[in-house]
């Protein structure tokens, strides 16, 4: 009883704190000389990390396994890592651009799983045989810890993307007007946009390169579990299918990002952005179907 008000109570708090977040976001893109909301933001993020880490705790010590077992508990877990990965740019300098991208992601999608939408599948229930294994805690965990960073990493290469379209649209539109533009700053302009460019094409590739070895850890882990539980390392079911999509598509970004030959930012972001897709569809659309052998009732998650 006590772990279940704990839970409820910091679930409220998460919200709440994400719900001011979202309008400190909100008052910075329409005035951003606030540079103290700025600040409020970063440390209502941090806040908001350590909430979860208590709401996944608590929900631990309450329902008895990892919270790892259905979409909600997912959920829970997967704002967290996005989270984690909101918060590392606050102890480093110059990369403020990357808590900008990531932390909106992070604050909507907690938003979401605590505002009541889910609140059918709130309730924690007992383990169906199936994930009474100790291979739950390292499978699914790996998957989604993988999911977080190469959806962070696709993230920065959509950025990229739009920074780059954006800035030869406006280029386009100015030549086609006539305006002159002094020489000097034209060059400051297409310097820190070169700038930025490579910066995001950077953190990109190293946070997919993480992602893509949780991502590894985890579908094989998944086998050897798959093996065990079912007698069959690889079944084919719809969960099973997506994530090897998911994993050739990054295999690709990976090869086109370290292939000098070929490599070019903005193919790799269009890439990177469809593996954007591709994972929403493997994580979240997959589960709503309800059907393969990675179903267990509605809304479970495996």
């Amino acid at each position: 009883m006590i772990f279940s008000t704990l839970e409820h109570i910091l679930t409220h708090i998460s919200f709440s704190i994400v719900s001011i977040v979202i309008t400190i976001y909100l008052i910075i893109l329409s005035v951003d000389e606030i540079v103290g909301l700025y600040y409020s933001s970063e440390k209502g993020i941090i806040a908001t990390f350590f909430c979860i880490t208590g709401l996944l705790i608590t929900r631990w010590i309450y329902s008895g396994h990892f919270p790892l077992s259905d979409l909600y508990e997912s959920f829970i877990f997967l704002s967290w890592s996005f989270s984690l990965i909101s918060i590392v740019p606050y102890f480093k300098k110059h990369i403020n651009y990357l808590s900008v991208i990531t932390s909106p992601s992070t604050i909507f999608l907690h938003g979401f799983t605590t505002s009541g939408l889910l609140t059918e599948i709130h309730q924690s229930v007992i383990l169906v045989p199936a994930l009474q294994s100790q291979w739950l805690m390292m499978h699914v965990s790996m998957m989604i810890l993988g999911y977080a960073a190469l959806l962070c990493g696709s993230l920065l290469s959509v950025a990229l993307l739009v920074i780059s379209f954006s800035f030869n649209k406006i280029q386009y539109m100015d030549e086609k007007r006539n305006v002159l533009i002094n020489n000097l700053s034209c060059s400051a302009r297409n310097y820190y946009r070169a700038q930025l460019i490579q910066q995001l094409d950077q953190w990109s590739y190293r946070i997919i390169s993480l992602g893509f070895i949780f991502l590894n850890i985890g579908i094989l882990s998944g086998s050897v579990w798959a093996n065990e539980a079912w007698g069959s390392y690889w079944n084919w079911d719809p969960k099973e299918t997506w994530s090897f999509i998911t994993w050739i598509i990054f295999a690709i970004y990976l090869h086109t990002r370290t292939n000098k030959k070929k490599f070019k930012s903005i193919n790799c972001a269009i890439v990177a952005s469809m593996g954007f897709l591709i994972i929403w569809i493997c994580y979240f659309w997959v589960n709503l179907l309800g059907i393969g052998l990675h179903s267990y009732g509605s809304f479970n998650f495996h």
